[in-house]
């Protein structure tokens, strides 16, 4: 998450390999539910939520967009910022 938020901060989510790195979150994802850290490993509300998020800033289906600056989801940042201006 946060190698792949700071490059969508910067511009640069491109300079990511997306199938390589999906594949790796989905192989961290428990039959049962939830996300680990590796492959194995039991999963967790850490990471399953940073998983997720990472999937969406890769435009997996049925994600909605997540804001790399705030882990937010991005509808959800929009509304903070028209509040606030």
């Amino acid at each position: 998450w946060w190698v792949l938020s700071s490059m969508a901060m910067l511009g640069k989510i491109d300079w990511i390999d997306r199938e390589k790195l999906t594949g790796f979150i989905l192989q961290c994802q428990s039959p049962d539910g939830g996300i680990a850290d590796r492959p194995g490993d039991i999963p967790d509300v850490f990471h399953t939520f940073f998983g997720l998020g990472a999937l969406s800033l890769m435009d997996f289906p049925d994600l909605k967009r997540i804001d790399p600056k705030y882990a937010l989801v991005a509808e959800v940042v929009e509304l903070i910022e028209n509040v606030n201006s």
